[in-house]
């Protein structure tokens, strides 16, 4: 059995916030290029809900493989800290266009936001995986299933 085959059979048994579909079981990219500022009062059609979650118009997008400290913490610790990566998200998503891809299919989360996996190409031709990015700079940690301890 090759291995297409095997990913076939296994994809739906998988949580689909927790692992990138391969790029032969995704949507065709969707290109964002658009200036998103922080949620709040005055916020504009595109902005950052938290270290993990984005809006754009009505549309609310979580963010493949991460989970991000949540804005109203159980301790002060995660609520500097999500401060810190909702900023983080804001900062990577504004350093230009990027592609959203989704499993084929479409899934969303129980709270109904759109499971996305969010990159870049780089003028290298590199591709920059936003999750990836939250990761290594210590602003998300990899989604397991579980949210994480933060405090």
């Amino acid at each position: 059995m090759s291995l297409g085959a095997i990913l076939l059979l296994i994809w739906p048994t998988l949580d689909p916030a927790l692992v990138e579909p391969p790029a032969f079981l995704s949507t065709e990219p969707e290109r964002v290029d658009r200036d998103f500022t922080i949620c709040g009062r005055q916020r504009g059609h595109a902005c950052v809900v938290d270290g993990d979650t984005f809006r754009l118009g009505q549309r609310r997008i979580r963010i493949v493989g991460i989970d991000a400290p949540e804005t109203q913490g159980q301790c002060a610790a995660e609520r500097a800290l999500a401060l810190r990566a909702t900023e983080g998200l804001q900062r990577l998503l504004n350093q230009g266009p990027f592609t959203m891809t989704a499993g084929l299919d479409d899934m969303t989360d129980r709270y109904g936001r759109e499971l996305r996996v969010v990159s870049r190409t780089r003028p290298d031709g590199t591709r920059q995986s936003i999750a990836a990015e939250m990761r290594d700079a210590g602003l998300a940690a990899r989604y397991l299933g579980r949210k994480s301890d933060w405090c």
